[in-house]
């Protein structure tokens, strides 16, 4: 009896820990595809990295970092409504965290959704200003949009408050097809030109106008494109930074170094 028991129990245990190493097999798979999807991302292999974590996601729908690394392959691959698919997602699973919306502005502004890019641009902001954010309060901006010009990937910035001596408020940086930074465009608004524009536009300056400039910088160039005042928002800017970049017949002056 004692020993019909125990062949019981054994054939119990053996079938648990069969199930249990089935189980545990294809986490290890889904793990590997994370791994690889990681590892094509670091690459540039944006097309393979795609396909790859869609089949993570496929195992494992409700992985929130898996599904925004599928949103960064999409943006990588000017995939905006693709970015938006999963972007979502990763909200639906935890709409406080503030990292997914970082991801969900590009995704909603390469798929060229502005008032759910401006939506999530102003929550941004908001959390910036939260003290209980600390990492958010940290930050100093976020990559709004990914967008191509021409042979160029151009990536802009957006900060909360202008940065540096020149008072930046949007910086566009440009890369080359291996993603190498060979140039980027400032708009900016320092002490220097708002004090003699203001003197000069006392009316505009009192209702809140200031005077701007799109610099261009190298490693060791800086240019001077353009001056504009008034209170442009970043489609108006973005529009300006486009535009350069299609009239640039010759390389970038950084671009001609390497």
């Amino acid at each position: 009896m004692y020993r019909a028991a125990a062949a019981v129990a054994a054939v119990a245990l053996f079938a648990g820990m069969q199930a249990s190493a089935q189980s545990a097999a294809p986490a290890a798979q889904t793990r590997q595809k994370i791994d690889q999807g990681i590892a094509d991302l670091k690459a540039g292999q944006d097309a393979q990295a795609l396909a790859v974590l869609r089949e993570a996601i496929a195992a494992d729908p409700g992985n929130e970092a898996v599904l925004l690394l599928a949103a960064d392959a999409a943006l990588n691959l000017y995939q905006g409504p693709v970015a938006v698919q999963y972007a979502e997602k990763a909200r639906a699973i935890d709409p406080n965290d503030w990292k997914i919306h970082t991801t969900l502005v590009a995704a909603y502004a390469a798929a060229g959704m502005r008032p759910q890019r401006d939506a999530e641009r102003m929550l941004l902001r908001k959390y910036h200003s939260d003290p209980t954010a600390k990492d958010a309060e940290q930050t100093s901006g976020f990559l709004l949009e990914i967008f191509p010009v021409k042979q160029y990937r151009v990536e802009a910035v957006e900060f909360y408050r202008p940065v540096e001596k020149m008072h930046i408020y949007y910086r566009f940086l440009i890369r080359d097809q291996g993603r190498k930074r060979v140039w980027s465009i400032d708009a900016e608004s320092n002490d220097f030109d708002e004090t003699s524009w203001a003197k000069a536009y006392p009316k505009q300056a009192a209702e809140g106008q200031r005077q701007y400039q799109l610099t261009g910088h190298g490693t060791s160039i800086n240019l001077d494109y353009r001056m504009f005042s008034g209170n442009p928002d970043y489609d108006t800017i973005r529009a300006m930074v486009v535009k350069i970049i299609e009239q640039q017949t010759a390389p970038f002056p950084g671009e001609a170094k390497q």
